[in-house]
């Protein structure tokens, strides 16, 4: 490590934080003030954020493996390209946040707020996003896979164009506002006959999935 980066790294976790390419792992941060904050390239593998406030925080290409957001307030903040497989973000406030093309495979995002947000181009296989709130968000070409949105409130326009919906979880979702939904989308998802699909779009015949 250069050791400018070695300096920088070892400063205090506070409010405009500039920990960008800095090794972070495992750390407990509950309830911090990281507004701000410029984590890009970080290494936060297991590190705890939970309650804490990283609003308008730049975390381009960081490593958040198994990272806890818990009931963060990310407001804004770029969350890119990051790895992020089993990350927690139940919680999560992330109005207007983008996750354009991150790895988030098995991330947590139960009951988060995600009003505005980006997920364009992300990889998002197994994504529990039970009882979420959509408005205005973008899933565009992503892969969700076998991501769950049961309970889920689409409160406005939720983009799905190109997105990859296999046995992706809408059983008793209102997704009558969705955009860029297709015929062929619908049939490989997992839906029920409380599923709302918009207009011109019809229930398969059979779901591909087991009613749970």
């Amino acid at each position: 490590m250069a050791p400018e980066i070695g300096g920088k790294c070892r400063a205090d976790a506070g409010p405009n934080i500039d920990w960008s390419e800095c090794r972070k792992r495992m750390l407990m941060l509950e309830h911090s003030e990281l507004d701000g904050g410029r984590f890009a390239g970080a290494d936060l593998s297991r590190t705890d954020l939970s309650h804490s406030s990283v609003k308008n925080g730049d975390f381009t290409k960081a490593i958040l493996l198994r990272a806890s957001l818990t009931k963060a307030d990310a407001e804004g903040a770029n969350f890119s390209k990051i790895e992020g497989y089993r990350a927690e973000f139940p919680g999560l406030k992330a109005k207007g946040a983008s996750f354009q093309g991150a790895e988030m495979q098995r991330a947590n995002f139960a009951g988060a707020e995600l009003q505005n947000a980006d997920f364009t181009k992300a990889e998002l296989g197994r994504a529990n996003f039970h009882k979420a709130h959509f408005a205005n968000t973008a899933f565009a070409t992503a892969n969700l896979s076998r991501a769950t949105f049961q309970g889920a409130h689409v409160e406005g326009p939720i983009d799905f164009a190109n997105a990859f919906l296999f046995l992706t979880r809408i059983e008793g979702v209102d997704l009558s506002q969705a955009t860029g939904l297709k015929q062929e989308q619908v049939d490989l998802a997992c839906g029920n006959d409380k599923t709302v699909l918009p207009a011109g779009l019809t229930h398969p015949l059979d779901w591909p999935c087991d009613s749970e």
